[in-house]
């Protein structure tokens, strides 16, 4: 079966929006025009040289807050590996649709904008949709900080991020505490080292400390934090002591810790030979399983599986870390149609029977909000 919203995913997969630089802006308007052209009011917003959001509103008649799907267009770098398929050309292969952000996560993205045009007529009776479209979410939310900053974000009464997740509902996910560790020494020829202070030694020091950090107590749901150090850089050139090195740290939390405490356990744990900067500070999102909303999205996609559903949540971070606080915090899913191991890999594909799936489950949700806000007028969440 070829999902409807093949070709506007296949479109959305030809353009080129590697972040960084992210360069989002032409496929952004691309999809603004889409929108336009199929009933909603769209405003665009600039972040950047070549960067853009968009907020789109499909209104409704009846009282009460509208549901809102978010996404985002930018995606991560080819990798080295050399790919069997075009990235960008959007190619089939049997159930398969190939392209960089195909399952992370445009795909996603036009499956809930084609679930909203097919339920048009109920949006404009019920209580209406809200599609907030990001840039910059790979590099940390980038896209959505402006969005916020710029102040114009609608009241909502539930949020679905179509990040990948096989269809499968989720409730949460671990929080980003992205840390810039940096050791200062004094620069001396290299034949003569014993007249500096060498910053990789420091740094070396500080790395063979840090892998014995732990960040924090267990959570029920999301287990252990993780730490993780991604990058070092130290030293201009081989014949000098470096008077400068800096490794970054990836900690992965959970709503039992807070950032700024495990910040200050690690530099306190370090000791003063090493300076911190934070760089990116996401806060975990974790919805409650019991909440009636989040039910009725179970009971939607329990016909999808076999085995019965159960509480899961994601290690990675999604724009709902930082749009849901200033949403107000409503209930949350995570809900795409990418495959999760998909994400970031070289041959990244979504399954197009996942991608019709979603359309489905996608204009289901839509339709049960539209008619529970006809039945409640007054009901903003459930």
């Amino acid at each position: 079966m070829c999902p409807a919203s093949l070709s506007l995913a296949q479109r959305l997969l030809g353009f080129d929006t590697i972040n960084p630089p992210g360069n989002e802006a032409a496929c952004m308007q691309f999809f603004a025009d889409w929108l336009t052209d199929n009933g909603f009011e769209v405003t665009l917003s600039a972040f950047g040289t070549d960067r853009a959001n968009l907020i789109a509103t499909m209104s409704g008649a009846a009282d009460g807050m509208p549901l809102a799907f978010t996404g985002h267009l930018d995606t991560v770098p080819l990798g080295n590996q050399a790919w069997q398929h075009d990235p960008f050309g959007s190619e089939i292969d049997g159930d398969r649709l190939y392209g960089r952000g195909s399952s992370d996560m445009k795909a996603a993205v036009a499956a809930f904008a084609l679930a909203c045009v097919e339920q048009q007529a109920a949006i404009r009776a019920g209580r209406g949709v809200i599609l907030l479209i990001t840039g910059g979410e790979e590099t940390g939310c980038d896209g959505a900080q402006a969005l916020i900053e710029d102040g114009n974000l609608p009241e909502i009464g539930a949020l679905i991020v179509g990040e990948p997740t096989a269809n499968y509902p989720v409730i949460g996910h671990k929080g980003a505490l992205w840390l810039r560790c940096e050791t200062h020494g004094k620069t001396a020829h290299g034949a003569m080292p014993e007249l500096g202070i060498n910053a990789i030694y420091l740094a070396a020091d500080a790395l063979g400390k840090i892998r014995h950090f732990s960040p924090g107590a267990p959570h029920p749901l999301m287990k252990h934090p993780t730490l993780n150090v991604g990058r070092i850089q130290g030293g201009l050139n081989i014949n000098s002591v470096p008077d400068r090195a800096a490794f970054d740290v990836d900690i992965r939390s959970a709503p039992n810790l807070q950032h700024a405490t495990i910040r200050q356990q690690l530099s306190d744990f370090l000791e003063e030979s090493v300076q911190m900067t934070t760089l990116v500070d996401l806060p975990a999102v974790l919805s409650s399983a019991e909440n009636q909303w989040v039910q009725s999205i179970y009971r939607l996609c329990q016909t999808r599986f076999d085995q019965p559903l159960e509480a899961r949540v994601v290690p990675y971070f999604t724009d709902a870390s930082l749009l849901l606080p200033a949403l107000g915090n409503p209930p949350c899913i995570i809900l795409g149609p990418g495959e999760p191991s998909m994400a970031h890999q070289t041959d990244e594909y979504c399954l197009l029977s996942k991608l019709s799936e979603a359309e489905q489950l996608y204009a289901e949700i839509i339709g049960e909000w539209m008619a529970d806000g006809k039945r409640s007028p007054g009901m903003a969440t459930f």
